[in-house]
């Protein structure tokens, strides 16, 4: 099971919901389940677009537990 840090890591870069999701090229949707217990849905090539949006790397979205 995967537990996100999409919020505190976009909260450290000051990135919103919205702007990250037009940074991503995905949609703000994508956004908040990347953000919740919904991560395990997205796919690694959405969270690698998620990430590299941030300026960061897939596995620091997340953390298996």
């Amino acid at each position: 099971m995967f537990q996100s840090k999409l919020a505190e890591l976009m909260e450290k870069k000051g990135a919103t919901v919205h702007g990250l999701a037009d940074l991503a090229g995905v949609s703000s949707r994508t956004i908040m389940r990347a953000r919740g217990d919904l991560i395990g849905r997205c796919t690694l090539d959405t969270l690698g677009t998620i990430a590299a949006a941030l300026g960061a790397r897939t596995k620091d979205l997340y953390k298996e537990v």
